[in-house]
């Protein structure tokens, strides 16, 4: 468009020049006529070739502005084309821009259903495999139950039986509680007799060889054994001990004094003999002397005596015959040594000590119940093979 432009305006100007060019030459032409006009005045003037002339140069004139006007028509044609061109090159750019980028997000739509369409593609698969393993355990389910017999729904007393016997056991090892360990495994006998099935007699008697074991303990209480020695380390506080006693003077004379002048020496002995029977006492003992006891010995043979009951009653709760006994005994060591055992709260504190030396706390419970075994294989034999995992939670 620009060369097009270029080329038709070099072609206007060498118009113009050539026009221009004839014009003068014309005007050259014509001068000499007219000096000779003036110098021959006679002779007659030649209107008819200048007039052609004239008319010849007006249309040449006119030719050059109409070929001006053309060429600035044709210019002015030639831009309004070249704008109307760009503006629809831009417009035609920005379409093509809009549809790549409607064709990107149609691309990334079309992965992303592509994505979508894959993962559930997966989902299905995996539903479908679910599905067909609920199948089979719906069949197997259904297997079992027509394999069931009519009296399989009472085998539930079965896993109720073992559920006691568990908690018997931990009754038993983990409470020391021998009387509801007992009254546990006769319930549990109790339910399995009501299934009326010879199939279990061998773990009813399991179940009564452990009732038996059981009844056979020592049926001495442990607690009460316990509150006795808590009682007894109450009244420790209240025993008396053996301690030295001050001795009443027998052979005491008479210390008051005479009102007499005439009996300053009798008052005088007296004054002397109240201030040494002040400061000297004077005792005569057959036998070995005993040291006095001190406010602090007195408090400390106290602490050892109570210390010694707390042993014995935590060896009571453990059925730790062995150091129930070495305690007891050593605090009636102590009683007999320390304590007055002429009063009647010692020589009873004494006696109640003996009978509890006299009690025998040890109680050996089994490490294992006999029926717990058996049990358990009754129990995967007759309802978890039949019921599955369910039961498992027993």
């Amino acid at each position: 468009m620009a060369n097009d432009k270029e080329s038709t305006t070099k072609d206007e100007v060498l118009l113009s020049d050539r026009l221009s060019d004839k014009t003068q030459n014309d005007v050259v032409d014509t001068s000499p006529s007219t000096s000779d006009t003036s110098s021959t005045k006679g002779k007659k003037p030649k209107s008819s070739g200048n007039g052609l002339l004239w008319f010849v140069v007006l249309i040449l004139f006119a030719s050059v502005i109409a070929m001006a006007g053309a060429g600035y028509w044709y210019y002015m044609q030639q831009v309004s084309t070249s704008q109307t061109i760009t503006a629809a090159q831009q417009t035609n750019t920005d379409q093509i821009k809009a549809i790549e980028s409607e064709r990107a997000t149609l691309s990334a739509a079309l992965r992303d259903a592509t994505k979508s369409n894959s993962e559930l593609e997966k989902a299905i698969t995996e539903l479908q495999t679910q599905n067909a393993n609920l199948a089979l355990q719906t069949e197997s389910a259904l297997e079992q139950i027509k394999n069931m017999e009519g009296r399989r729904p009472a085998d539930w007393l079965i896993a109720e039986a073992d559920y006691l016997v568990r908690m018997a056991g931990r009754k038993l090892w983990l409470e020391s509680d021998v009387r509801t360990a007992i009254l546990l495994l006769v319930n549990a006998d109790k339910r399995l007799k009501s299934l009326a099935d010879p199939s279990v007699l061998p773990v009813r008697a399991a179940l009564a060889e452990d009732i038996q074991t059981l009844q056979q303990l020592n049926p001495v209480s442990q607690s009460s054994v316990a509150l006795a020695l808590s009682g007894m380390i109450a009244q420790i506080d209240k025993l008396p001990l053996d301690t030295f006693e001050k001795p009443k003077a027998v052979d005491a004379q008479d210390t008051t004094l005479s009102n007499s002048t005439d009996d300053w020496q009798d008052n005088l002995a007296k004054v002397w003999r109240s201030l040494v029977d002040d400061f000297l006492t004077i005792k005569t003992i057959e036998g070995p002397v005993e040291p006095v006891l001190s406010l602090e010995a007195q408090f400390l043979v106290k602490e050892q005596l109570r210390l010694q009951l707390m042993h014995a009653q935590t060896a009571a709760l453990q059925s730790d015959a062995g150091l129930y006994n070495q305690s007891l005994q050593y605090a009636q060591t102590l009683l007999i040594e320390k304590f007055d055992t002429q009063t009647s709260q010692v020589s009873g504190f004494v006696s109640a000590l003996q009978n509890l030396l006299n009690t025998d706390v040890s109680r050996p419970i089994p490490s294992e119940l006999a029926s717990q075994q058996p049990l358990e294989r009754l129990l995967d034999s007759r309802v978890k093979q039949v019921f599955g995992q369910g039961a498992s939670v027993l």
